[in-house]
């Protein structure tokens, strides 16, 4: 495994990623939040607050890096503090066309969510809800990408984000050493394309990009 690049400063971000001097001041405000919103909502490990353009804004723009051209309408599960959802969005704010949401059940946590989005100027639509539930599902509809970071094992994301699938979606799941593993458990159940991406801030992980989703027939079924 190819050592991972450190991409610690605003600076060395802007040269690894290839955006603008205001996307680099959007991502800059994002940091100053979440350090004074950290102090009262527990958003990200406490040992990571002094690495967040490393550990957050680099572990979620290496996502971005990976789209297609016809990925319009983006939907992150548990965004959490919002990687990598909201870095996304952040960065796609670039170019225009897209459309992001959000899905947060905690709703200190989808606060902080609005609030650095009302304040870095980026349109995102905060889901404060379950993913699983069916009003989630209507509200966000299919979309073209779905992202997820450390929300669960790769047998019970693909039960999680299934519903927000089309024919053409393809998922973005950042994942840790035991990638390899979680695939052969989740293709069990299911069908897929699957691609590993070495992640460009962890030796040990990587990105998943996987498409053509499909739930396999149960015995059941196809005895039946």
């Amino acid at each position: 495994m190819i050592a991972a690049a450190v991409i610690d400063t605003p600076e060395r971000f802007q040269a690894a990623f290839g955006v603008s001097r205001e996307t680099v001041e959007k991502l800059a405000t994002y940091e100053a939040m979440l350090k004074r919103w950290q102090k009262t909502i527990n958003l990200v490990a406490p040992s990571t607050l002094d690495h967040v353009w490393h550990r957050h804004f680099a572990d979620s723009a290496q996502l971005w890096r990976l789209r297609s051209p016809e990925a319009r309408s983006w939907v992150d599960l548990g965004a959490g503090a919002g990687f990598p959802g909201l870095v996304i969005a952040i960065l796609a704010s670039e170019e225009g066309g897209t459309r992001h949401a959000l899905v947060e059940s905690d709703s200190r946590k989808a606060a902080f969510l609005r609030e650095v989005a009302r304040t870095a100027g980026v349109v995102v639509d905060i889901v404060c809800t379950r993913i699983e539930i069916p009003e989630t599902r209507v509200k966000v509809g299919e979309v073209n990408c779905v992202t997820a970071r450390a929300l669960a094992p790769l047998p019970r994301l693909l039960e999680l984000a299934y519903p927000y699938f089309g024919a053409a979606t393809v998922g973005l799941f950042s994942k840790g050493r035991e990638a390899a593993a979680e695939i052969e458990q989740a293709r069990q159940g299911w069908a897929f394309e699957a691609d590993l991406n070495p992640s460009v801030t962890d030796p040990h992980g990587c990105v998943l990009l996987l498409k053509s989703l499909k739930r396999k027939a149960s015995k059941v079924e196809t005895e039946g």
